[in-house]
C-alpha cells in the first residue's frame, strides 16, 4: 500500500478544490492508497509488444467515399430564406456586446 498521509490527502484535495471533511480526510487516506497501489500493480504488468488501442474490440469507422455532387448554388440555397446579406443567411443576434 502507498505511504500517504492526512496531509498528502489534504493537499491533493485542496489542489482540487475538494473540501472534505475530517472523516472523509481519514476514509480518503486508505482509499487513495489502494488505489494507487492497484495502479502501481497494473504498471507491473508486462506490455512487450502489446499495441495501444482505444478500445478492446476492434472497431473500423465505416464511411462514405468524399465524392463531388451536384448542388445547390448559393443563390438557390438562400432563395426561401426570410433574410440574407452578402451570400449568407440572416439571424437576428441574441448575444449582446457585453
Amino acid at each position: 500500500m502507498a505511504d500517504l498521509s492526512r496531509d498528502d490527502v489534504a493537499h491533493l484535495a485542496s489542489l482540487a478544490r475538494i473540501d472534505l471533511s475530517d472523516a472523509e480526510l481519514d476514509r480518503m487516506v486508505g482509499e487513495l492508497g489502494t488505489i494507487i497501489s492497484s495502479v502501481e500493480a497494473v504498471q507491473q504488468a508486462p506490455i512487450d509488444g502489446v499495441e495501444p488501442m482505444s478500445h478492446p474490440m476492434p472497431i473500423v469507422n465505416v464511411t462514405r467515399p468524399d465524392v463531388v455532387r451536384p448542388s445547390l448554388t448559393p443563390e438557390q440555397a438562400l432563395a426561401m430564406a426570410p433574410a440574407s446579406e452578402v451570400g449568407r443567411f440572416a439571424v437576428p443576434r441574441i448575444l449582446t456586446e457585453d
